[in-house]
């Protein structure tokens, strides 16, 4: 087995960017998912359940720190990296509120237009990370604007097993993994408990339960009139808490992953 493919996302929700190789920190990938959009009244989180063209939203990770942006009708902006301690903003995601350095007025107002509603943009540093889902993993693992966990890891040959179902190939960006792993049996990690890319041990603490947000086409928006793949996977990959696709993973320890590495199941 061997790591196919790398997938970070510096702005959560938005596009993901295709990497041959990253360093590994506290929160996961570096510079993963880092950076969020908040509604400017509420504080709330947006991803592209509710906002559908953030699907069109380029953010990638610059050379001091920062983010550049960039969508369709609208001239890029390069965003520096706020202070630790400045500006901060009190925002929630699902069910996490805490208080975050906010990425300042022209930022705000670029995402505000984009948008097309208040909106403010925030980056988490690595001090004011939330702990992951309660009943999982250890106490002191951490994540920063994820939904619950550091890392998303779906084997290649369960991708092609529920395109094979749905009667289409389906994009892998779809589901929004960090790791992609090639040379597995379809859903062999559903049991793998513990694994190593490189010299870096990781530990699978729990499946992901899938959403809506599959059924968006990451290239142009449009959401499936079909509902597929999700309710193929509500078909015969559904348990209590959800259909289920991939799974979340820590990193036990920093370190660097590069396309091609090979995997070794450890447990």
């Amino acid at each position: 087995m061997r790591l196919s493919a790398l997938y970070r996302y510096p702005l959560k929700s938005a596009r993901g960017e295709t990497l041959q190789q990253i360093g590994l920190d506290k929160l996961g990938l570096e510079g993963d998912r880092r950076w969020m959009l908040v509604d400017e009244a509420s504080g709330r989180f947006l991803t592209q359940r509710a906002v559908g063209r953030m699907s069109q939203l380029s953010a990638l990770c610059n050379g001091q720190g920062g983010l550049t942006l960039s969508a369709p009708g609208l001239s890029t902006l390069d965003v520096p990296l706020p202070a630790a301690d400045a500006a901060l903003r009190g925002v929630t995601i699902w069910h996490d509120s805490l208080r975050v350095p906010d990425a300042g007025d022209e930022a705000g107002a670029w995402v505000s237009e984009f948008i097309g509603k208040p909106t403010r943009l925030v980056q988490v540093p690595a001090e004011r990370a939330r702990s992951t889902a309660a009943g999982y993993g250890r106490d002191d693992d951490q994540v920063a604007f994820a939904d619950g966990f550091p890392l998303l890891l779906i084997g290649q040959a369960s991708l092609e097993d529920l395109s094979g179902r749905v009667g289409r190939p389906l994009e892998m960006l779809r589901f929004r993994p960090n790791l992609v792993i090639e040379g597995s049996e379809a859903f062999a990690e559903d049991q793998w408990r513990r694994i190593r890319i490189g010299d870096v041990e990781f530990r699978v603490v729990k499946p992901c339960s899938r959403c809506i947000l599959t059924t968006i086409d990451p290239q142009t928006g449009e959401r499936s009139a079909d509902r597929e793949p999700l309710a193929t996977l509500q078909k015969y990959r559904a348990q209590a808490d959800g259909a289920m696709f991939g799974q979340n993973l820590v990193n036990d320890g920093n370190g660097q992953l590069r396309v091609g590495m090979p995997v070794t199941v450890l447990e």
